[in-house]
């Protein structure tokens, strides 16, 4: 009975990872290494069951193939992505900087080509689950939130307040790279040291890569903000153009 308590104490606070994939042997293979490494593995074959455990079930990360009958990969990341910031990562035989780029432009969190190493792909569920439940990076001791323009970053709460109150979704990965840009304003930061700052893990750290993010989160930016606070300075980085507070 003492057994069977522990179980569902474990099985009620591991993380939920929904393993979206067609092939039902790497299916069970996925569920698996996940059950072992301490997560509470779900599984589905297409995008329909997807939503039917999606709506039943709080899920803490997606694994997401591309090629599944039905809505493809992209299409699902879409979908996910008009109501949720739940993290994707996206599963694919097709390694393909275009492939990468698109799932990126989506909002995809992370980009992991078939074959991998299930210890690899442990550790990439392991890093985002860190950022997106608050064990990523926090704002410096003596003060929680950084104010810019009249936009307010809570780094405790994972939270970007428009200058009109609202809450801006943004992914992890953008929030990340945001928190990288405003922890040194006004300075050029090169390509390879925002995913150093920001903790981006991305199964090929291109400049196109970093790039494609940096455009996802100046359009979000430009939405309510005409003056642009993200600017490009060729052949090296980009530059926080904002003056950041700390309080």
């Amino acid at each position: 009975m003492l057994d069977l308590q522990r179980e569902l104490a474990m099985v009620s606070t591991a993380p939920v990872v929904l393993i979206v994939e067609d092939d039902p042997s790497l299916r069970t293979l996925l569920s698996r290494v996940l059950r072992e490494e301490g997560f509470h593995p779900l599984s589905a074959a297409h995008g329909a069951e997807m939503a039917r455990i999606i709506d039943a079930n709080p899920i803490d990360l997606i694994l997401l193939d591309i090629m599944l009958p039905g809505s493809n990969g992209f299409d699902l990341c879409r979908t996910l992505r008009r109501s949720s910031q739940v993290p994707i990562i996206i599963l694919s035989a097709r390694d393909e900087e275009t492939d990468r780029l698109i799932g990126l432009e989506l909002g995809a969190d992370d980009y992991i080509a078939k074959p991998f190493s299930n210890r690899e792909l442990v550790a990439r569920i392991r890093a985002i689950l860190r950022r997106t439940q608050g064990g990523g990076q926090t704002a410096p001791r003596g003060y929680q939130l950084l104010t810019f323009a009249n936009w307010t970053l809570d780094p405790g709460r994972r939270e970007l307040i428009s200058p009109e109150g609202a809450v801006v979704d943004l992914s992890g990965a953008e929030f990340d790279l945001l928190l990288a840009f405003v922890s040194a304003p006004q300075r050029v930061i090169g390509r390879e040291r925002l995913l150093e700052m920001s903790r981006t893990r991305l199964a090929d750290a291109s400049d196109r890569s970093i790039d494609v993010l940096v455009s996802r989160l100046r359009r979000k930016l430009a939405a309510v903000q005409a003056e642009p606070l993200l600017r490009t300075v060729r052949g090296v980085g980009y530059i926080f153009t904002a003056a950041v507070e700390r309080r």
